[in-house]
């Protein structure tokens, strides 16, 4: 081919690349922001036409995200999940060398017919049911869990994002290959099973043989009726759950008070029960007054409240009396509640939200990392994904807590599926769904949209949960990408770079250029979204393939494939998603997670050679 000269629409696509690297790695403005603006710059610089610049968001890849979401959102509600558990915990018994297998062949064969992000949320609770039961650490479970999550992913083309989008962008680039070049098919629903299955026992063979070894040592930790023991909130989060109830007296300061003017001061209790005015409350809300004779409830040792009662001219009893009822524990206690994708909360603060008044919820702490915040520290932090509330209050609103989709309730708690008599249709709907992307050649998204309308109007799940289901973040993404891809193709901007990275590596064998494209993928996706990697890459891949005689759709499927191999840092998702409950450092993701990624790189280049 003729070599390509740089020309002043390539300079532009290059400086909009470079920001967008940028804006992805450093996060100075939220993702799908820089994202949006991506898209502005692309129609007023006149890269991407009016009548292809906003087709992301009616894309076959955009739907099909938004379908699969609501089709894990139905099978979620149903209580499918917890059936799942029970299963695994019958097969898998109580030691490692047993549950692990089993719960990562579970969870990756899942996590291949939905989103490997929503298949890991739905079973942090699965995971805490398990972890209880058998008296495992959390420690020795999410790890190998979230990783074979990610691993899973590759077994279909709608497992992850990267390999939905993928024959969409294959559709781009059929349209700017060059004469004499065959266009490049789609791939079907199981073109990746193969490779995916391959990673899938890599992985699971990994942890029983090596792995394991390598994920931190922890002590199981006693559970009272499958419930987090007092001793690890306090261990771990440094709560004392012992509970003191204490009458407010006449001259007390607090008369007078609301709860929002005592919850950000680290040094005060919490407050978690209010009786006054003949109304009790269990997380009474931030603007509820505190008047003469009220009763109060605080968690705190039994120093700190008496110290609390001394200060503020309060009577302690000596026994719970107007709560007795409210703190039995088969009705109220303690749980942790993760941040998940697409999560309301984040990039607020928590002193956004009221819990107390909209869930009857009290937050105790947040931790991140090893890292505990309190008081007004607690209030002011930016919250992000993986951030781990601890919360009080009833069962059953710990339960609507994690069913409003913002938080996944990873300590085991009572909870009945929601609609366990809609399982025959969320069974059903989402059969038909696999059925038609098998056996019709209707689009991806028009199947997988047919599954998500039958379970909303046969009640699986009703259209407000429908929306809440859908990471927004994730479609706004795609959809503001999905052009910066287009424009990668038809300014040839790909096919300069491809020629100047074939004469950097020079006459080399084709398996060269194809480790050096999945490294690429690798790092990128550990700096940045995989959706954005992949868009970037593929029509870089297939322009080195086109120049150097290999096969463009092997090059444009090793990029989505390796857009997944994120395990050496906890940036991808899942990793997130894990790191909190399971008490993991970044050291801990170096640890396990390098081999991995080695394995990886060697199982996608031997199997994507050999199939294909």
């Amino acid at each position: 081919m003729e070599t390509l000269g740089i020309t002043n629409d390539m300079l532009m696509v290059l400086a909009i690349l470079a920001y967008t690297v940028m804006m992805f790695v450093t996060e100075v403005i939220r993702i799908d922001v820089a994202a949006i603006f991506i898209l502005v710059l692309l129609g007023l610089t006149g890269l991407v036409p009016d009548s292809q610049l906003f087709n992301g968001f009616a894309s076959n890849a955009v739907v099909s995200i938004i379908a699969v979401m609501i089709l894990g959102a139905g099978l979620d509600r149903t209580g499918v999940m917890n059936a799942v558990a029970k299963g695994i915990m019958k097969v898998g018994g109580n030691t490692e060398k047993t549950v692990i297998p089993v719960v990562s062949m579970t969870v990756g064969g899942i996590s291949g017919f939905m989103q490997n992000v929503g298949a890991t949320a739905l079973f942090l609770p699965v995971m805490s049911k398990i972890s209880s039961s058998a008296n495992l650490p959390m420690s020795r479970l999410l790890m190998p869990m979230g990783f074979c999550a990610i691993l899973g992913g590759t077994v279909t083309m709608v497992g992850s994002s990267p390999l939905i989008l993928l024959n969409d962008l294959l559709e781009t680039s059929n349209q700017s290959l060059p004469p004499g070049v065959d266009t490049m098919a789609k791939f079907d629903l199981f073109s990746t099973t193969p490779i995916g299955l391959a990673l899938l026992v890599v992985g699971v063979v990994y942890f029983l043989l090596l792995g394991r070894f390598l994920l931190p040592a922890a002590k199981p930790s006693g559970h009272a009726h499958n419930f987090r023991s007092d001793d690890y909130f306090r261990d771990n989060y440094g709560i004392d759950k012992n509970i003191t109830e204490m009458i407010v007296n006449k001259d007390s300061p607090l008369v007078g008070k609301m709860i929002e003017e005592l919850e950000f001061d680290h040094k005060i209790p919490n407050i978690v029960a209010l009786f006054t005015e003949g109304d009790s409350m269990i997380s009474p809300p931030r603007k509820k007054f505190i008047w003469n004779g009220a009763t109060l409830a605080v968690m705190c040792s039994k120093e700190e409240a008496e110290a609390f009662a001394e200060q503020f001219n309060c009577s302690i009893q000596p026994k719970l009396k107007q709560f007795k009822l409210d703190f039995n524990p088969t009705i109220s206690g303690t749980s942790e509640a993760v941040i998940v994708p697409g999560s309301r909360y984040l990039g607020l603060t928590l002193a956004s939200f009221h819990f107390r008044k909209e869930y009857a919820i009290t937050i105790l702490a947040i931790s991140r990392g090893n890292k505990i915040y309190k008081g007004q520290a607690m209030y002011e932090l930016e919250l992000q994904l993986g951030d781990t509330f601890i919360i009080h209050g009833r069962w059953t609103d710990h339960v609507g807590l994690g069913q409003s989709r913002n938080v996944a309730v990873v300590s085991d708690v009572p909870n009945e599926p929601q609609r366990p008599h809609k399982i025959p249709f969320a069974l059903f709907f989402f059969a038909l769904s696999l059925t038609l992307v098998i056996f019709t050649d209707l689009k991806l998204s028009l199947s997988l949209l047919t599954g998500a309308i039958g379970m909303i109007i046969f009640g699986v799940i009703n259209i407000d949960e429908a929306y809440r289901a859908v990471s927004w973040k994730t479609v706004f993404l795609l959809a503001c990408l999905i052009p910066l891809g287009f424009a990668m193709e038809s300014t040839g901007t790909a096919g300069w770079i491809a020629q100047n990275t074939i004469t950097a590596l020079g006459e080399v064998p084709q398996w060269v250029y194809q480790l050096t494209i999945a490294c690429l993928a690798t790092v990128f996706s550990l700096v940045m979204s995989n959706v954005g990697a992949t868009v970037l890459l593929v029509p870089l891949a297939i322009n080195i393939a086109i120049e150097t005689g290999g096969n463009p759709a092997l090059y444009a499927l090793l990029v989505a494939l390796s857009t997944s191999n994120a395990f050496i840092l906890p940036t991808h998702q899942v990793s997130a998603l894990i790191m909190g409950p399971g008490g993991y450092g970044v050291k801990d993701f170096l640890k396990v997670g390098s081999l991995m990624t080695l394995l990886f790189l060697a199982v996608v280049m031997l199997m994507l050679n050999w199939y294909f």
